[in-house]
């Protein structure tokens, strides 16, 4: 899990919705993601990690995509995340035996869902 810093400094990454900008939005533009299922590379962006460990520790159910979501319900959603991840050191390795099998089958059906959507992570240096 990044700091939220980092996930702030990296929100470039999220896709927004049709006619919706992270950066440079006019006064008054309601910012909304895509929703990990439209979002860039499969949803390989620090928005779609977010998603999906929320997946993991029940916080959302893994229905919810986030779609249309405004930037601070996803900063609200991560600070939710980080606290679930705090007890575990923020590794899968250390969850226990339920949500680490969770958090493998979440990933690896990530992974290969983005990986036929054409992401290759030796090229992805964008996140």
């Amino acid at each position: 899990m990044m700091p939220l810093n980092a996930w702030r400094e990296a929100r470039h990454s999220v896709t927004m919705a049709p006619g919706h900008s992270i950066h440079g939005a006019t006064m008054g533009t309601k910012k909304v993601y895509v929703g990990i299922d439209k979002d860039k590379a499969g949803g390989m962006t620090p928005t779609g990690n977010i998603v999906r460990d929320a997946w993991v520790f029940g916080l959302i159910p893994e229905s919810e995509t986030c779609e249309g979501w405004t930037v601070q319900g996803i900063e609200s959603l991560y600070d939710k995340v980080s606290a679930a991840w705090g007890p575990f050191g923020h590794l899968a390795s250390n969850l226990p035996s339920e949500l680490r099998e969770r958090h493998q089958r979440i990933y690896d059906a990530a992974v290969a869902r983005a990986r036929e959507l054409g992401w290759d992570p030796e090229l992805d240096d964008e996140n």
